[in-house]
């Protein structure tokens, strides 16, 4: 996987929470209260412009009720 932030990779895992989360019902800042973080984190992550280490992605996955390969190419 390539280091770039805006890999083609991250695009993909980027734009599957944002679809995860609308599907799940939920805003971003409901989103970021269950994950104990700020609207701005999931916005950011959403956006591209922050990495998640695979321990954050599978808190994502679990809010919104996704198995973690969904996440994934």
């Amino acid at each position: 996987m390539s280091r770039i932030i805006y890999s083609k990779e991250h695009k993909y895992i980027a734009n599957q929470l944002k679809r995860a989360r609308k599907t799940a019902n939920l805003d971003q800042a409901k989103a970021a209260g269950l994950l104990g973080k700020t609207q701005s984190f999931v916005s950011k992550v959403e956006a591209g412009q922050r990495r998640i280490d695979i321990v954050t992605l599978k808190e994502f996955a679990r809010i919104y009720k996704k198995p973690i390969d969904y996440f994934l190419m």
